[in-house]
């Protein structure tokens, strides 16, 4: 079985219901995991993805802010999901799909504008969260998973544009970094996108405030697709989906698309 998985921070799937349908009638992934819905489930207008074929959702949903959504045009049962750094938010879902691979959809903290806990609620928040997340993988040792989301941290040097001007900025700080790599450790989880696009600059997120994102190009690699290493060798044609990015009143991030052959 071989399907095509994207994951997108589609800031309000609501607002943003026309650029979903464009992508998935455009595009044709056979899943789509959506991050930051704004949106309790029963309001997520599940109708015209239908039309198009994705008949199938798992979603946790709250009024307003974050959510978490899977559409799927493949059977997908849900596997429930999780609480982190004792946030009552819709921050992760998961489902199953028949050939028993699990999808885990986060939507981690983005944590304030401060990279200091003292000053910043927020900030602890996200730290608090991935430490949380690493303490349930290293319990609950993920296999033949997949996991996706706006992790809202660019780990490499390469994933920001401009790595030294970056290492103050929330998002590529050093403390963070090392969280999100605890986390992949005690899941024996594996960067599927790296995996494939190896070398050079690559981003998914590029700010609302620059007048002209595309020239200015300051983007950051927030969105982040993850296999367990039992499957990750089945994982190819990464991409990011720079050109939604442009499209009428877009969201700020681009769809991560990753194939698996299983």
């Amino acid at each position: 079985m071989s399907f095509t998985l994207a994951t997108w921070n589609i800031n309000s799937v609501r607002l943003r219901e026309p650029l979903v349908l464009k992508f998935l009638a455009e595009q044709g992934p056979d899943v789509l995991c959506l991050q930051e819905c704004k949106s309790p489930v029963d309001k997520i207008p599940t109708e015209g993805f239908a039309e198009l074929g994705y008949t199938q959702m798992v979603a946790r949903g709250q009024k307003g802010y974050n959510g978490v959504a899977i559409l799927s045009r493949l059977p997908i049962e849900d596997t429930g999901s999780q609480q982190f750094a004792g946030l009552d938010h819709a921050r992760h879902v998961a489902g199953r799909l028949e050939n028993g691979v699990t999808i885990h959809n986060f939507y981690v903290p983005a944590g304030g504008d401060k990279p200091n806990r003292e000053i910043n609620e927020k900030f602890g928040q996200k730290l608090d969260y991935l430490t949380d997340m690493r303490d349930w993988f290293a319990n609950e040792t993920p296999e033949k998973a997949i996991l996706v989301g706006d992790l809202n941290i660019a780990p490499r040097e390469d994933d920001v544009w401009d790595h030294k001007k970056m290492l103050k900025i929330v998002s590529h700080t050093p403390i963070e970094i090392e969280h999100l790599a605890e986390v992949q450790e005690a899941g024996n989880w594996v960067d599927v996108t790296r995996q494939d696009i190896p070398e050079g600059l690559l981003y998914s997120w590029w700010s609302y405030r620059a007048k002209d994102w595309d020239a200015a190009d300051k983007g950051r690699r927030l969105d982040h697709v993850w296999a367990t290493s039992d499957i990750s060798a089945s994982a190819h044609s990464s991409r990011v989906l720079r050109e939604a990015r442009g499209w009428e009143k877009p969201s700020d991030h681009a769809p991560v698309f990753a194939t698996f052959d299983l």
